[in-house]
């Protein structure tokens, strides 16, 4: 079960990410943005940070890196690729989620633990999870606000008190397929009782299931 970890510069939460899923039995690896080939892995994570310094929109460059090209081809093969806060963005600028990330509705930085509740068990985020259940979760982001005109999205994880505006209470969002997914607070960051929360097992485990599922037989 290899994972990529795709590190842009400017990522912060690339070992979190690693410490979360190797404690569920994946075997994460870090990868630099500039890499063009992901032969070998099983799924791919986004971690957080700021890209870039965040320079032009949030992820615009970061979507544009060498790495995303086989990021795309394996979100088109069906393995399960994971955007999480940075990574939802990226994802985003990329065309790989619909919608767009803007500045939170009070124009302010969120840096606190949310109440969250799976709404839609169907994808590689939330395999693990009960319909309904509720998280709790940090949320650490100012572009954290999830908008969709178009109103093509699948929200498959709601804010309890939308903290932020995000259309629909979208706290994670999906593709029609499932295996690609965004999610604005971090599970890793709930992911040991120390931590103040290890709720964001739950998500990550679910995540994991489909890493395992992808391995061929």
């Amino acid at each position: 079960m290899r994972v990529a970890v795709a590190v842009f510069p400017g990522s912060n939460c690339e070992h979190d990410v690693v410490r979360a899923l190797g404690t569920l039995g994946a075997e994460p690896e870090l990868v630099w943005h500039r890499e063009t080939d992901l032969e070998g892995f099983n799924g791919v994570v986004l971690p957080g940070g700021f890209a870039h310094g965040d320079a032009l929109r949030t992820g615009a460059i970061a979507a544009l890196s060498p790495i995303m090209e086989p990021v795309r081809r394996m979100a088109e093969s069906g393995k399960p690729v994971l955007g999480i806060c940075n990574g939802f963005q990226i994802l985003c600028e990329a065309g790989m989620l619909p919608g767009a990330l803007i500045a939170n509705r009070d124009l302010a930085f969120i840096c606190r633990f949310v109440e969250v509740e799976v709404v839609d068990t169907g994808t590689v985020l939330t395999a693990a999870a009960e319909p309904g259940q509720m998280l709790r979760i940090p949320l650490n982001s100012y572009e954290g606000n999830w908008v969709d005109p178009a109103r093509t999205g699948r929200v498959v994880v709601r804010y309890a008190d939308d903290p932020n505006g995000s259309q629909d209470r979208a706290a994670a969002v999906a593709n029609e397929a499932g295996n690609v997914v965004g999610i604005m607070p971090h599970p890793e960051r709930a992911s040991d009782p120390l931590l103040g929360s290890d709720d964001g097992l739950v998500l990550l485990e679910g995540f994991v299931r489909s890493l395992r599922a992808s391995v061929p037989a």
